[in-house]
């Protein structure tokens, strides 16, 4: 095996840590920042938003948040490769519910 097939080998293989920020930062984040969108236009439209969709809003921003931080201790290395693992399959989990939801 050349050095060359070596280095072809690893571009190929992706860590738990790489997964888990390109599914945060390509699909989950952005999804969450629409639903946020969907909600302050609904929320403007209403002017009179109930208290659940006020409590609906904040929680929605609480995840983006939350994301957001996982994406970056994921980047910074704060989360080992086994962490990464449980919290990717998390999030797969996670986009399949928001892909549901989108086709309802």
């Amino acid at each position: 095996m050349t050095k060359q097939d070596k280095a072809v080998g690893k571009a190929d293989v992706s860590t738990k840590a790489e997964e888990l920020i390109k599914i945060l930062n390509e699909d989950i984040i952005p999804e969450i920042e629409n639903i946020i969108d969907d909600m302050c236009e609904s929320i403007a439209d209403n002017k009179n938003a109930s208290v659940e969709d006020k409590e609906e809003f904040k929680e929605a921003q609480a995840m983006r948040k939350e994301f957001k931080e996982m994406a970056f201790e994921a980047e910074t290395g704060e989360m080992d490769e086994e962490e990464c693992a449980e919290n990717l399959a998390e999030c797969k989990e996670i986009l399949k519910d928001i892909q549901a939801l989108e086709e309802e």
